[in-house]
């Protein structure tokens, strides 16, 4: 799927590239910063396919709202669940999960996160490709 196909998942910008977190990713994915006054907004766009690790957000929550194509979210020891635009996903924190696009179209989704002192990010191992076909 090239850029300009993707540019059409959602009505946000796409924004560049995720070089910055391409480590924790399988796949391609795209970031554009929405907003960063009292609540981060970030759009993030998955290439068909791609998928973030497992992780865990330590100290804060995070928000997705689902805002183009088709992608899934799933928290350690259930099942994944399958995502449409308009779809919403409170993850608290210290909930082990991941979440990315379906493997035959792209995915766009807005992170919302409250700037919390000490928080962060625990990036854990990656959703391995027998783990994501049996969801298929």
């Amino acid at each position: 799927m090239d850029r300009n196909e993707l540019e059409k998942i959602s009505d946000f910008p796409l924004g560049e590239e995720n070089v910055a977190f391409a480590q924790y990713f399988t796949g391609k994915s795209y970031l554009s910063l929405l907003n960063d006054k009292e609540v981060n907004i970030h759009n993030v766009t998955f290439e068909p396919g791609c998928r973030n690790n497992w992780h865990i957000h330590h100290g804060c929550g995070q928000i997705l709202i689902c805002v183009g194509g088709h992608g899934l979210y799933q928290e350690a020891g259930k099942d994944a669940r399958l995502l449409k635009s308009g779809d919403v996903v409170y993850i608290p924190s210290e909930i082990k999960h991941w979440h990315g696009a379906v493997k035959d179209e792209g995915f766009a989704h807005l992170s919302l996160t409250v700037p919390t002192e000490g928080a962060n990010t625990e990036w854990c191992e990656p959703v391995t490709d027998e783990e994501y076909n049996k969801l298929l």
